[in-house]
């Protein structure tokens, strides 16, 4: 059955109205200016777009943190993906992955579902937080039934970049028991997708993610030379992908701060 638009974007005004921003905190205290900030993803103006995006990556998940306005912010995020104005371009520099606004959403909700999967949750319980006692972390492990029905279509997108940013979105959330059976179907198009990106980055990536589900990665290419970063296609320091140490917890860089 399919929702009428008109119908959809008064459900993702609803979202935004519905929550009680003032009351939910992020980087810098009160989150009661969301709704305005969030809304502004849509916007007919690229400036205002990039902002808002901006705020998503740096007010509502700073250096990689799951907030309490985090978590609706999510929702919000995963609501408005089949939006058409998602296909908009947002401003870019040359640390910038390549894409639009639905691909730099797709990269965001995967930077947010890396802290709660299964090597987080360990990492996160070495240093004394278990993600168990964080509620915004057991916010967003509740809602990744949601996110990933919300990301999973745009895996066969005819976008590459749209295409790869929604593989990256999907694998971390795979670690939910509840969606284990869904990575057989994507084995494939991480082989055929990610590992034969033109990002060295996603290559990784592919890699990593079958080995660590027990499926074959041979004949797939990462970082040829690791010491070459500053010449490869983009900085190994954007977290938003993949961290620079593969040793690392997905999108650890530091200890949690919560």
């Amino acid at each position: 059955m399919t929702t009428d638009s008109s119908d959809q974007t008064e459900a993702n005004r609803d979202l935004l109205t519905g929550t009680d921003w003032a009351t939910l905190g992020h980087a810098y205290g009160s989150a009661a200016e969301a709704s305005r900030q969030l809304a502004a993803l849509l916007d007919a103006d690229q400036g205002a777009r990039s902002k808002a995006l901006s705020y998503l990556h740096n007010t509502l998940h700073h250096q990689n943190t799951l907030y309490e306005a985090t978590v609706p912010a999510a929702l919000y995020v995963a609501a408005i993906l089949s939006d058409p104005r998602t296909t908009h371009a947002v401003d870019k520099d040359r640390h910038s992955f390549p894409g639009c606004m639905r691909a730099e959403l797709l990269r965001w909700i995967a930077s947010v579902a890396n802290e709660v999967t299964n090597e987080a949750a360990v990492l996160s319980k070495h240093h004394g937080f278990p993600l168990d006692d964080y509620a915004p972390a057991v916010g967003i492990q509740t809602i990744r039934p949601t996110l990933l029905s919300a990301s999973l279509p745009y895996t066969e997108e005819s976008d590459r970049h749209v295409r790869e940013a929604a593989l990256t979105a999907c694998i971390p959330l795979l670690d939910d028991p509840r969606l284990l059976h869904h990575r057989q179907t994507l084995v494939p198009l991480i082989r055929e997708a990610l590992g034969t990106s033109e990002l060295w980055q996603h290559r990784e990536r592919a890699i990593d993610t079958l080995d660590a589900w027990g499926e074959d990665s041979s004949g797939l290419e990462g970082q040829r030379n690791p010491f070459l970063v500053c010449d490869s296609d983009l900085p190994a320091d954007d977290p938003t992908i993949w961290p620079a140490n593969r040793n690392s917890g997905e999108g650890h860089s530091e200890e949690p701060p919560f």
